[in-house]
């Protein structure tokens, strides 16, 4: 069978990926849009520390996060490698006795079903501090050593690139979906007609402009998200932990390369207006540098600027399209895009060519 996949971000070139390893010939059309969520992404991976008390949404993080050694294993017995994942654990700051353990109850809540998190660690200032230097004095964590970050971009590129060997045709151009009657039959790219026995949307915060014509409404919204790079000269960031403070929505985030993510904005409303604003930018410098004062003496390196495709609620958008045979919809994971991405690309994958995801679907109906 053939299958279309619409978007080539994380979600879409997961469900290109597996869709070809699962033997369906796979056309792949995205667009070079400014703004793309999953290269701005700061890449944090860890949902059980996460304030989010929906369960459902929960469970369909902690199925990302749980997928992630199998994915990265995948791709690394496939000669991928310099993906920007790694397990660094997290620390979920807080401020005194009661938030610390308040915070751990709800992490060891959340094992009782997923074993994921490793081991949950409570540490005082001096070993937080030894954890990430650059942190201010007082604060006591919660360590989740399973917490992880990964690099959205090179994680996407590996998928395209092993997609491709998978015999993927990935195309670069504005998609319109055709339709006969109550089914989907293909894509449109760049007015070459392509058919297709079902179609992937990932299309992100575009998701909507490409399902309207055919008469399918998603909830989804652009949400703008300005996320600042920094840079630590001479200083090895590569072990620090990812962290977490406690109700600001903002993150710390360390890569290799004496690299530092400082992050995010979450502005509804902007549309799709990719700009760096001085609010923005100091909205995030403000938080960074209140949790780590330490930070003050690093370099600017560079501000991305994505658009987090937000759903009506914090879970997912993913499953069939009842009214519309044929067509699977992946979109709509807000700010847990890396998180959740390459494992609803799967899921994706197998409901397109008539899989079963082993899961029930219904609380992440796509057209809610």
């Amino acid at each position: 069978m053939r299958v279309a996949v619409v978007g080539s971000g994380i979600v879409g070139a997961s469900a290109a990926w597996h869709a070809a390893g699962l033997g369906a010939d796979v056309v792949l059309a995205g667009r070079a849009a400014p703004g793309e969520a999953t290269a701005a992404g700061a890449g944090v991976i860890c949902p059980w520390g996460s304030e989010n008390d929906d369960p459902d949404w929960f469970r369909a993080a902690a199925e990302g996060a749980r997928y992630y050694p199998e994915l990265i294993g995948g791709l690394t017995e496939a000669g991928e490698h310099g993906l920007g994942h790694r397990a660094v654990g997290a620390l979920a700051l807080a401020a005194d006795d009661a938030d610390l353990h308040r915070i751990r109850r709800r992490v060891l809540e959340r094992r009782r079903d997923t074993a994921d998190t490793g081991e949950v660690d409570l540490l005082g200032e001096s070993e937080v501090r030894a954890l990430f230097p650059p942190l201010a004095p007082g604060y006591r964590a919660v360590r989740i050593a399973a917490g992880a970050r990964v690099d959205g971009g090179r994680l996407r590129d590996a998928l395209l690139r092993q997609a491709r060997h998978r015999g993927v045709d990935v195309r670069t151009g504005r998609a319109a979906l055709l339709r006969t009657a109550d089914r989907v039959t293909g894509v449109e790219v760049d007015g070459e007609r392509i058919a297709a026995d079902a179609v992937v949307v990932a299309a992100g915060a575009w998701a909507p402009e490409l399902l309207a014509p055919a008469g399918v409404t998603v909830r989804v919204a652009p949400q703008r998200g300005q996320i600042v790079h920094l840079s630590l000269p001479g200083t090895d960031t590569g072990n620090w932990p990812v962290v977490m403070p406690r109700g600001t929505g903002h993150y710390l985030v360390p890569f290799d390369g004496s690299r530092i993510v400082a992050g995010a904005t979450r502005e509804t409303g902007t549309g799709f207006d990719h700009r760096v604003t001085a609010a923005g930018l100091a909205e995030v410098l403000t938080e960074a540098l209140a949790v780590a004062p330490g930070l003050a003496d690093a370099g600017h390196l560079e501000t991305r600027v994505g658009f987090r495709p937000v759903g009506p609620d914090t879970r997912p958008l993913l499953g069939r399209v009842p009214q519309l045979a044929g067509l699977v919809v992946a979109d709509g994971l807000g700010p847990t895009g890396l998180t959740v991405g390459p494992w609803a690309g799967r899921v994706a994958a197998l409901l397109a060519t008539g899989g079963d995801p082993g899961l029930d679907l219904s609380p992440y109906d796509p057209v809610r």
